[in-house]
Order: C-alpha cells, then sequence, then structure tokens
C-alpha cells in the first residue's frame, strides 16, 4: 500500500510539473503545436534511418540544446531517460555483447567474450532510444495534451482514435487521485498491520469500487458531451495558426532530419 501511495502521488506530482513546463517562456512553447508534431516525427525518423553513431549523437545534444533554451531543466530531462533506460533496454541489448559475432574486444571470465560488432549494436540501441525518448519528452513536456492531439489531425488519424486518447490523458488523473483518496482514507482506518489474505481482500474491494466508478464516469461524461453538442468530431477552443517564424523552424526541423538520413547513410 505505502508502495502504491507514493507511485500514484509521485505520479500526479510528474504530471502538473509538466503542464508547469509548458507554460514557461521558451522555444518550443512558443511554437505551432503542429510543427512541433510533425518536426519530432522527422526527427525520429532521422535517427531511425541512420547509421551513423556521430549523426544520432549530435541528434542526442541538439535535443538537450533546445531543451535547455525551452526552459526545461537539463538533469530533468536526462534522469527521466536515462534512469529508466538502462532497465528497460539492458535487458534487450546485454545479450548483444556476447552473441553478436565479430572479432573480439575484451575477454571476460567464464569464457564470455564481448565483440566489437556486439558493443556496435548495443551503442546503436541505446543511442537511438535515449535519442527518441528525448524528443517525445521534449514535445510532450512544452505542449499541452490537448494541443498535442489537435495537432495530431494533420496526420489524418483517425477522430476516434484522438478522442480515446483525449479522454484517457483527461480522466486518468482524476481516476487516480480517487485511488490515492481511497488509500489515504484505508490507511487512516487501519491500526496495526495487515495479514496477506486481509490486504488482499481490501486491495480487491478497492480495485472493484475504482473499476465501478470508472465505468460510472463514463456513461456520465458520453451523456454530458452529448447534451453539449457531441457527435463525433473534435471541436478546439483555440484555432492554429502559423506564422512566418512556424514555418522558418519547421523547415530548419526537417532539414536537419534530411541532413541526418543523408550523413547517417
Amino acid at each position: 500500500m505505502e508502495h502504491t501511495l507514493h507511485g500514484i502521488t509521485e505520479t500526479l506530482e510528474h504530471a502538473l510539473f509538466a503542464e508547469e513546463i509548458s507554460a514557461r517562456a521558451g522555444l518550443f512553447q512558443s511554437l505551432d503545436a503542429r510543427v512541433k508534431v510533425i518536426s519530432t516525427l522527422a526527427l525520429l525518423i532521422g535517427i531511425s534511418f541512420s547509421k551513423n553513431l556521430w549523426v544520432i549523437a549530435a541528434i542526442y545534444l541538439l535535443t538537450l540544446f533546445f531543451a535547455w533554451i525551452s526552459a526545461i531543466p537539463a538533469d530533468y530531462l536526462i534522469k527521466r531517460v536515462w534512469l529508466t533506460l538502462p532497465f528497460f533496454t539492458g535487458l534487450i541489448v546485454v545479450p548483444a555483447l556476447f552473441i553478436t559475432p565479430g572479432p573480439a574486444l575484451l575477454h571476460l571470465p567464464l569464457g564470455l567474450i564481448i565483440t566489437k560488432t556486439g558493443l556496435n549494436t548495443v551503442l546503436f540501441l541505446l543511442l537511438r532510444v535515449s535519442a527518441s525518448v528525448s524528443l517525445t519528452l521534449l514535445l510532450i513536456l512544452t505542449t499541452r495534451w490537448n494541443m498535442v492531439l489537435s495537432a495530431l489531425s494533420v496526420l489524418h488519424l483517425p477522430d476516434v482514435l484522438i478522442l480515446i486518447l483525449g479522454m484517457t490523458y483527461r480522466y486518468i488523473y482524476l481516476l487516480l487521485r480517487t485511488a490515492n483518496d481511497m488509500f489515504l482514507s484505508r490507511k487512516s482506518r487501519t491500526v496495526g498491520y495487515l495479514t496477506t489474505a486481509e490486504n488482499q481482500r481490501m486491495l480487491a474491494a478497492i480495485s472493484g469500487t475504482l473499476l465501478n466508478k470508472s465505468l460510472n464516469l463514463s456513461s456520465e461524461v458520453y451523456l454530458a458531451m452529448q447534451s453539449r453538442g457531441f457527435r463525433g468530431s473534435i471541436v478546439t477552443l483555440k484555432p492554429f495558426k502559423m506564422n512566418a517564424r512556424d514555418w522558418l523552424w519547421l523547415f530548419v526541423f526537417l532539414g536537419i532530419a534530411a541532413l541526418a538520413i543523408f550523413l547517417g547513410r
């Protein structure tokens, strides 16, 4: 319970901090959301097609620079990427050090051999993942989520998919707060330690109540949307408007992506 409660609270704090960053004065915050979505997608494609480590590393460093001029703390962005990267990506890349055939680079105990090809493969994957995640975080941290979803319309995604993503993002925090309140309420009424069976019954009851609340909430929200004129299409209160500065930065980012693909051949 303590661990779950801490995780829920930490998630809410991260969400509030992201909203605060998107309201700051910075380069990415001042650009049109469509520019940021298209530019991020183009740079991700450039990273995927590049076969040069130095080119991918340059894009990663450029991402950190853009984060710095967008008023995002460098340590925050680096920690969000590199604290989780070794665990998830490491499970995949560590075996590649030893099983990838190639010239031997380092001999280890137990007959393990790190090959040059394996090390090169690991570096490529780590750099690609870190650069891609950093770019995605840069987009999300500097753009409000509803603006990101509205900007996805330029990619001609189905309206239903965009609507589902928007509703999920909007109400997941409400359900997290509800779960947080339920855990705190239960904890304040618990004296001593619970047995494993009692703890399991309590968690099952909380989960069932939360699921019931979410189902009721979804029905009420949908009826409220219908009564206010919703018929399946999304309408934004702030229409997008491109200016010369947005066009300029769009061409700059597209040029960087094209250059990355060309130099990384």
